[in-house]
């Protein structure tokens, strides 16, 4: 487990955004059982590719797409181990993998983006695949 005062940037830089914070296994089930529309989870992380791509291609996808999903949620990989865990549920069958960043509509998982789909990509990169995705899927 991170400390708090490592990683409360890197959960502000979300939630300062739009993301609600998801930090049990109960508010995962609630958020994304109960949402209708579009639902983007970013399963943040500590790492390198979390605040080099993958923050940064989320927020400008968010701020270039003219579609957009209907809700913004996140948990927080190496912090919040029951959210996480749960969200991992409702991302299967792929692999725990963080960051990543699923979407989901109308409860169902639509696209799913996982590290490796990250490492290695810039931020704009990143924001232009997620775009794309919004097009289709919001």
């Amino acid at each position: 487990m991170y400390p708090e005062q490592l990683v409360a940037p890197m959960r502000t830089d979300l939630t300062s955004a739009g993301f609600a914070e998801l930090k049990t296994s109960e508010e995962v089930d609630n958020y994304l059982q109960n949402k209708k529309g579009t639902t983007l989870l970013v399963i943040n992380s500590v790492c390198g590719c979390a605040a080099g791509a993958a923050r940064p291609g989320v927020k400008w996808a968010l701020q270039s797409s003219p579609k957009k999903p209907s809700n913004l949620a996140t948990v927080f990989a190496g912090v919040d181990k029951e959210a996480v865990s749960k969200a991992r549920e409702y991302t299967l069958p792929y692999p725990p993998s963080s960051p990543a960043i699923a979407l989901f509509k109308d409860g169902e998982l639509v696209h799913f983006v996982e590290r490796h789909h990250i490492e290695g990509r810039n931020a704009q990169m990143i924001g232009e695949h997620l775009a794309e995705v919004f097009e289709e899927f919001c």
